[in-house]
């Protein structure tokens, strides 16, 4: 399968700081590897409601539920671009990532044999000088990937509060230069367990 990119942009506004750097690590792509962009702001889904022990989820057919899913399959790479909102992802970024527990559960989806092998990665900004302060927004994704099998490219991070100002940032800006070109490992919860 040909490399396919979704950019989840997870920000509550449009051309925020986190945004920015994942757009300057996706300028160092191939040309001919696709990109799509959704703004969960501008596409927001419904807060997710667990019925697994009522009824099966029924795969989305319309809105942005079905939307984000088939760009989900679509795509081999998938960069959840979240600000750090209170050291972890965005609320737009959970709720999507909520959904995943639904599509886990939608008969004939095979959501996670789906996943398997892709690759998830993270991209965003904080105004701490503590970069360990993003260590809960890494565990989500790394934790993620995990247990769905996937790849993790780890989570690139740049520092700016004011808009514009991770564009100061040139050790940000360098690493964003070959974000995507390394080889991402399968990802491992912290500790040692076998996946179930």
């Amino acid at each position: 399968m040909s490399r396919r990119f979704l950019f989840v942009l997870g920000s509550s506004r449009s051309g925020g700081n986190t945004e920015l750097l994942a757009r300057h690590a996706a300028e160092r792509l191939p040309a001919d590897v696709p990109q799509e962009w959704i703004g969960l702001a501008r596409h927001p889904l419904p807060d997710f409601e667990d019925v697994r022990h009522d009824s099966d989820h029924l795969r989305p057919t319309e809105g942005t539920a079905a939307l984000l899913l088939d760009a989900t399959l679509a795509a081999t790479d998938i960069v959840i671009a979240s600000p750090l909102y209170w050291y972890s992802v965005s609320a737009h970024t959970k709720r999507y990532l909520d959904h995943w527990s639904g599509w886990l559960r939608t008969p004939g989806l095979e959501f996670r044999r789906e996943m398997a092998g892709r690759t998830l990665w993270g991209v965003t900004a904080l105004a701490h000088e503590e970069r360990e302060v993003a260590d809960p927004l890494v565990g989500t994704l790394n934790n993620t990937a995990a247990y769905m099998r996937m790849r993790f490219g780890g989570v690139l991070l740049g520092n700016g509060s004011r808009p514009g100002d991770v564009l100061r940032d040139a050790g940000a800006l360098g690493r964003a230069g070959t974000f995507f070109a390394q080889d991402a490992p399968l990802a491992r919860f912290p500790y040692e367990t076998a996946l179930v």
